[in-house]
């Protein structure tokens, strides 16, 4: 095994393109300087279509749990009600993170593996007809389910006036996001994640009805104001010192997707997720969620008959080829397969060869073979129209 070889299939943070390494690794230029501001200039309108809106996208330096902090601070008043569509660890945090705020919060539980129903939510609502922001996460990378947010989006405003509020961090810039024609009202996400960056940069953008909550919230906030973040890139600048390796890799990203377009980007991460869910069908080992509700980014894979643990660790110790775990209440039960960001289909084929040998070691009986031959049939069926 090449030691310095890492293979990385985990969902956050993802491998980074070589010619976005080159970038971040440019000299450092004044983050006050018209450099930097011809640099924001250039990265604006193309963030905008990522998103799918017309309004200005904010770059925050921090975590994607930065920017949840920062919705949830900007978005709600102190002693507001909101409501969380939990559907895994990620919505989880959205509680934490309302609660710590000391906001009245309405949990909306979904078991982990499953989608959010839109029509229960919206029965869920006519009942808490005081809450003014619902939370929700797009994919929830805890358990590889892509909720329904368009749909979503909608049965909330038939019921209710409150913002909706999208965790979009692990599958913005994998999955088609059309913020304007769907409705939401604030959505944010993260550099780490399909964006194809080191972890560091927040990413959110705002409605005008969210807008007009924030410029009326007295919530106090200071690193975390918006409003501070909107009128800063209004001039191409940040109002706080900003990640500016990251911004060049930034900019490079960018450039990759609108190269490859956002259509083909989303129609490979559909290719790569059913390639993959069609391996594990034919080896016999079940998937955590139904075809429905899987995420284009990440898999979640729930074995019967061998250890997913041991599974995991055979995998970084026999090929540094790392998968990532169960979270919370399902610690030790599932692995997750990242396919997002810098990821091809035939990256897809290496890990799978190599998981079904690491499946053989961990205890299973199953025929080589058999997962990467359904995975090739899917892209001889599927891959051409995601060219």
């Amino acid at each position: 095994m090449l030691t310095d070889q890492q293979i990385l299939r985990i969902p956050g943070p993802s491998p980074i393109p070589p010619s976005v390494a080159r970038a971040m690794s440019q000299p450092m230029i004044g983050h006050r300087g018209q450099s930097t501001s011809d640099m924001i200039a250039d990265i604006r309108p193309k963030l905008k279509k990522v998103f799918g809106t017309q309004q200005e996208v904010m770059i925050l330096t921090g975590s994607g749990t930065a920017g949840l902090e920062t919705a949830v601070v900007n978005a709600v008043a102190p002693g507001e009600e909101v409501a969380v569509i939990v559907t895994g660890a990620f919505g989880d945090r959205f509680v934490k993170i309302c609660k710590a705020y000391g906001l009245t919060t309405h949990i909306f539980e979904v078991g982990w593996g499953t989608a959010a129903n839109p029509q229960k939510v919206k029965e869920f609502l006519k009942e808490k007809p005081l809450v003014t922001a619902v939370f929700s996460t797009f994919c929830e990378t805890s358990t590889g389910v892509l909720n329904p947010i368009k749909e979503l989006a909608a049965a909330i405003k038939e019921v209710s006036d409150a913002l909706v509020i999208v965790d979009g961090v692990s599958c913005v810039a994998g999955t088609a996001t059309e913020m304007d024609e769907w409705g939401i009202d604030i959505v944010v996400t993260g550099s780490q994640k399909a964006f194809m960056l080191p972890a560091g940069l927040a990413f959110i953008a705002a409605s005008e009805r969210a807008w007009e909550k924030v410029n009326a919230n007295p919530q106090p906030r200071f690193y975390l104001d918006l409003a501070k973040h909107r009128d800063n890139i209004l001039k191409d600048t940040t109002p706080f010192t900003p990640a500016l390796s990251i911004l060049f890799g930034l900019q490079q990203v960018l450039e990759l997707l609108e190269e490859e377009g956002l259509e083909n980007v989303y129609a490979r991460h559909t290719l790569m997720m059913n390639m993959t869910r069609a391996a594990f069908k034919a080896l016999g080992v079940p998937l955590l969620t139904t075809d429905a509700d899987a995420s284009p980014t990440v898999t979640a894979v729930k074995p019967e008959d061998f250890d997913p643990e041991t599974f995991r660790k055979v995998m970084k110790t026999e090929f540094n080829l790392e998968l990532a775990g169960g979270q919370q209440e399902l610690a030790k039960k599932i692995f997750r397969i990242g396919h997002m960001g810098y990821c091809s289909p035939a990256d897809m084929l290496q890990a799978i060869a190599t998981m079904e040998i690491g499946i053989v070691k961990a205890g299973k009986n199953i025929e080589l073979g058999t997962g990467v031959r359904a995975a090739q049939q899917i892209f001889l069926d599927e891959g051409k129209s995601a060219q």
